[in-house]
């Protein structure tokens, strides 16, 4: 079983950002969602367990190793696909993923190229594999960017933001690539798409401002809010009815609005409970 330790993280940015403000989290095996808006805190803590960066204070330990204190450890056994991958040279899949194998430290030539057919494979781009990656397609350098990851069998593998800017085809099919990657290994899934994490995750911890504000199994979280989630659809010339409610999130439907609302009783006429979701555990967070 390999196990993360996250104990009071803090980071501060020299133009006074606070990005982490004593975050703690403890990650087994499995897929971990973090989920939180843009400018959360999710990259600047993906890059401090991923030893990019280092932390004003707290400690990180991955396996019984202070990461701080022995990065070199760690990274022998992280996979890792940021938000921004960078500029692809103008060599093919094939060699692009020879060359991070050596560096990854492969250096065995047949289990180099062993490892690499049998990615290339689970990631569907085999028959691209002497295409150069700069002319592949978002999706395709998503799938390119966690065979990259996967390289020399880490035990820990991130990924932030991997499925944003993707259409619907080519982000079901990286999602479907992730759910196969195994209960061996964590897998921490870093975004702001809900469903992303609902779809994935065991675990889940939400971030804002820098804190974790909640974290649990999702179905656990969802659950908490049953009972107290209430709907109404209004039209747009009585939006002022809803002025003094605890509103999580409002959507339009055929023209109208459609408003949610978590309360512990109905909270005005024509309110009608519903079940709550994923969703409704996010916005609530947010704005409690």
């Amino acid at each position: 079983m390999n196990t993360i330790e996250i104990q009071n993280l803090t980071k501060t940015y020299p133009n006074g950002v606070k990005a982490l403000d004593n975050v703690s989290l403890s990650i087994s095996n499995g897929m971990f969602g973090l989920l939180g808006a843009n400018g959360a805190g999710k990259s600047t803590l993906m890059r401090t367990i991923a030893t990019l960066q280092q932390p004003d204070s707290g400690t990180v330990t991955f396996n019984d190793i202070d990461t701080i204190k022995k990065p070199q450890l760690l990274r022998a056994q992280l996979g890792y696909l940021p938000q921004e991958f960078g500029v692809y040279p103008k060599v093919s899949a094939l060699k692009l993923l020879d060359y991070v194998a050596i560096l990854k430290g492969i250096l065995n030539k047949k289990e180099r190229r062993d490892q690499i057919e049998a990615l290339l494979v689970k990631t569907n781009l085999y028959q691209h594999r002497k295409k150069s990656v700069y002319t592949f397609s978002g999706g395709m350098k998503q799938r390119f960017g966690i065979a990259q990851a996967l390289l020399g069998n880490p035990k820990l593998i991130i990924v932030d933001e991997p499925t944003a800017g993707l259409d619907p085809e080519e982000r079901n099919r990286f999602l479907n690539l992730l759910s196969e990657i195994g209960e061996n290994v964590i897998v921490i899934l870093s975004t702001h798409i809900v469903e992303d994490v609902h779809a994935l995750c065991s675990r889940m911890a939400i971030l804002a401002n820098g804190t974790i504000i909640k974290e649990g199994k999702p179905t656990d979280l969802v659950n908490e809010l049953n009972g107290h989630i209430w709907s109404k659809t209004l039209s747009k010339n009585r939006l002022d009815d809803i002025l003094s409610l605890p509103v999580i999130s409002t959507r339009i439907v055929s023209g109208n609005t459609q408003v949610r609302v978590k309360s512990g009783s109905i909270p005005g006429p024509e309110f009608e409970p519903v079940s709550p979701t994923l969703e409704d555990v996010y916005f609530t967070s947010s704005i409690n």
